[in-house]
């Protein structure tokens, strides 16, 4: 009975050597039971994890063989859950406390485009007037409007008036949480200007040396390549994209090729791969140096030097710091006479990224990044020796080689994909076998361009660059524009990634027909994907949109304003349909500034999971004004009645009399009548946005924010039933 109650601690020892991989999996893990938490840990929390982790590995180190595993595990979550507590504290930075209008001074540091297109600026040694305690390190302005705006250059001080607010917490309970991302980043404030930008100050000598070479040699690729096709070349050399209209951008994404402009595994593999070969196979073509140098470790050393400098070169997001650790490991292992594809490899630049960035781990770019490269390197190691040695013709290794990896990473990433962008794209497959292979020539061409512009010879390979991204801009567009190509999908709940995540690895890491067992998460995950619903109310932060699920979709109250809200939330509903769409829809009624709408009274089966660290929802009554909480099993009948206030001058009473719920898009400051079921602008600063689902013992009212943590700010969420009712 012992030793079957220690079968799997058994297995474990047999699989030594083999259990490296999972090192980042549980590090991963303590890290999101970090960012779960609803309040912040203290420095006795702290205290703990660290006493724990010694313990841990002085088991590991003295303890018996048998249990090493298990003290490997409890060290690396409590390692994770450290390194997240450390990194928030060390980057922790003045986020703006009030909206601020007047003049912004600051060094410009990034240059992009925004969702809206419009050109958009970070700065850093930012001015305001206000306390230098105050003052946020980073602020991002996006330049709206018609005035005239300079070249921007990085390390410029500009100067110019702007609206600045801070960072936006999550568009509705569970969603994406902006604010939390923008503390990371260093960003303490966002905004836009409608003044023209004055150059304060010419860039300083030795600084921002990188980024203004990237802004040259985009500069450079464009001017000589105009339109999107140099733009979009641009952008997937140097990781500029501010050249890229909004247009081309949608059209990569619905044909599933936007991650061609991410600098990824992908960009990194075909420039360093081309490197690496080039000066190998040119270097063999001089006898008497072949001879006396070894080839292939000077062509690794040279492409590492080149992988830095790209790393360098194109901003070093997340993306492309996997892979330069990716291929510094494999440069590595040539270097040392070692197999350079492996999960360990894959495995050690995730360990190094978490524990450098942690917040990585909540990223869509870590998730899709290292799932692809993972099951890449799984699946091609599974059927090199079944299938890809000496079994296939040599002509057909390539065509092979290119869809079977198409296949593996695409089903790999699909989940993350989907529940981040909420949207399948049908044709991606196509799409990618069409352009991926002129990709690599695209690269290539980029970097002949690089060696020969010195001299002046670089037209003929910005010729094929040309070509290569017309023809990649051709597909995107041509695939975006089927019908079909996008389908919709709900967000899924919050457990549903992780079980997922859990499946995958178990499937790839372990041996055996213990494999068998990956099936039981992913089916679990699957199901609850599936049952996954959506509120039925949202409200947004400032109470100026309000969207009611109805049988024809999401209702929204308003035509315009509030555009990254409301596209957020639709998405999440697996609705493809526009703002103004969603307004004419049946669920509103009356003026624009005053829109009155009735909640649906059916029960439903189940009542709706809170996301990880989401406060406690409350109940609210689902009778008139006045009425008990009604409990589980009774009959509780008659409409719920709500409106939505937003006008300049709304009539309060008017409204609380007619209504069980009024939605104030503005500070009541006290001239609500008593017994007034409200929720105003003031509570909303406190609580973001709301979502109300409808529950068996209620009306469940859940707010979006984390309270307590270290990039909110906020010591507590207030008492909604006392503050509201």
């Amino acid at each position: 009975m012992t030793r079957w109650l220690l079968w799997p601690l058994y297995r474990l020892l047999d699989m030594r050597g083999l259990l490296f991989p999972w090192v980042p999996v549980f590090l991963g893990a303590g890290i999101g039971l970090w960012f779960g938490l609803a309040q912040e840990p203290g420095m006795l929390s702290y205290g703990a994890a660290a006493l724990g982790l010694g313990c841990c590995l002085g088991f590991w180190r003295h303890g018996p063989e048998l249990a090493h595993p298990l003290a490997v595990i409890a060290a690396c979550l409590l390692a994770g859950f450290l390194a997240a507590g450390a990194r928030a504290h060390l980057v922790a930075a003045p986020m703006l406390e009030q909206p601020y209008a007047g003049p912004v001074q600051g060094r410009i540091v990034e240059i992009d485009r925004s969702q809206s297109d419009a050109l958009r600026l970070t700065l850093d040694h930012v001015v305001l007037e206000l306390p230098p305690d105050k003052t946020p390190a980073r602020v991002r302005i996006s330049l709206h409007g018609e005035v005239p705006v300079p070249d921007p250059d990085p390390g410029q001080v500009v100067l110019l008036t702007a609206r600045l607010a801070a960072p936006e917490g999550p568009t509705e309970p569970g969603g994406f949480d902006f604010r939390r991302m923008a503390f990371f980043d260093g960003l303490g404030a966002v905004g836009y200007s409608r003044t023209p930008v004055v150059v304060w100050e010419d860039p300083a000598p030795g600084t921002q040396l990188v980024n203004r070479l990237r802004m040259r040699l985009s500069r450079g690729i464009m001017a000589a390549l105009p339109g999107d096709a140099g733009a979009f070349a641009s952008g997937a050399m140097t990781g500029d994209r501010s050249g890229i209209s909004k247009e081309t951008v949608e059209a990569l994404r619905d044909s599933n090729l936007a991650h061609l402009l991410a600098i990824s595994g992908m960009n990194m593999a075909f420039l360093t791969g081309f490197v690496f070969v080039l000066l190998r196979h040119g270097l063999a073509l001089v006898p008497p140096l072949a001879l006396r140098v070894n080839t292939k470790k000077l062509a690794a050393i040279v492409a590492f030097a080149v992988a830095l400098f790209y790393l360098l070169l194109s901003g070093a997001n997340v993306a492309t710091e996997r892979a330069f650790l990716m291929v510094s490991v494999m440069l590595g292992a040539i270097l040392f006479d070692r197999r350079a594809l492996t999960l360990r490899s894959v495995a050690l630049s995730a360990v190094v990224l978490l524990v450098w960035q942690p917040e990585s781990l909540t990223e869509p770019g870590f998730q899709l990044s290292f799932a692809a490269t993972v099951a890449l390197i799984a699946g091609f190691g599974a059927l090199e020796g079944r299938v890809m040695r000496e079994r296939l013709p040599r002509w057909v290794l390539p065509v092979f080689t290119l869809v079977l990896s198409s296949v593996i990473a695409g089903a790999a990433t699909a989940p993350y994909a989907a529940a981040t962008f909420n949207r399948f794209t049908d044709y991606g497959l196509v799409a990618n076998l069409l352009t991926v292979p002129v990709m690599s020539l695209l690269m290539a061409a980029g970097a002949v361009a690089a060696l020969l512009a010195p001299i002046g010879l670089a037209a003929p390979a910005l010729w094929l660059m040309e070509l290569a991204a017309r023809w990649i801009l051709f597909v995107a567009h041509w695939i975006a524009g089927l019908e079909g190509a996008v389908t919709p999908i709900v967000a899924p709940g919050p457990w549903v990634l992780p079980l997922l995540t859990v499946a995958g690895c178990w499937l790839v890491l372990m041996r055996g027909r213990v494999r068998g067992l990956s099936l039981l998460p992913l089916a679990l995950g699957a199901a609850l994907w599936a049952m996954t619903g959506r509120p039925i109310l949202l409200i947004s932060g400032d109470g100026a949109l309000v969207g009611l699920m109805g049988p024809e979709g999401r209702a929204l109250s308003a035509e315009k304003g509030a555009g990254f809200t409301a596209g957020a939330w639709l998405e999440k509903d697996g609705d493809l349909a526009t703002q103004a769409a969603a307004f004419l829809r049946p669920g509103f009624s009356g003026p624009k500034t005053a829109r009155g709408f009735v909640l649906p009274d059916e029960r439903p089966d189940v009542t709706p999971s809170e996301p990880p660290g989401a406060p406690h929802p409350q109940l609210l009554p689902t009778r008139g004004r006045g009425a008990e909480r009604c409990p589980a099993g009774a009959e509780c009948g008659g409409p719920f009645r709500g409106i939505v206030l937003t006008g300049k001058t709304p009539d309060l009473a008017a409204a609380c009399a007619a209504a069980d719920l009024v939605i104030l898009a503005s500070d009541a400051a006290g001239r609500a009548p008593e017994g007034c079921r409200l929720i105003d602008r003031a509570l909303l600063r406190k609580t973001g946005a709301l979502a109300l689902w409808r529950g068996r013992e209620g009306w469940i009212l859940l707010p979006a924010a984390r309270a307590g943590r270290i990039w909110t700010g906020k010591a507590g969420l207030p008492d909604l039933p006392d503050l509201v009712w």
